[in-house]
């Protein structure tokens, strides 16, 4: 006789939903960071326009921003699962 298939089968996937919404905000998180560091065109080419190139907003916000959602995804990778308590 063969054995019987699970009809259902079994879920045992490395990362749960919490896992994926959290990796869904470290990912906007970073989309920020970049958002952050874009800009700075001149309307005139042959002008160079340092403060807006080497603002605090681009030079140092943004890359903080962007690590700390590179950090947050990886926290989010690596959190384990709630273990679920039977009463």
């Amino acid at each position: 006789m063969k054995k019987k298939k699970p009809t259902t089968p079994s879920q045992n996937f490395a990362l749960e939903k919490e896992n994926f919404k959290l990796i869904v905000i470290g990912c906007l998180i970073i989309l920020i960071g970049y958002i952050l560091m874009s800009g700075g065109k001149s309307p005139d080419p042959n002008v160079f326009n340092e403060n807006e190139i080497f603002s605090f907003r681009r030079v140092t916000l943004a890359p903080i921003v962007v690590l700390a959602g590179y950090i947050f995804v990886l926290y989010a990778i690596m959190k384990k699962p709630r273990q679920k308590t039977e009463n």
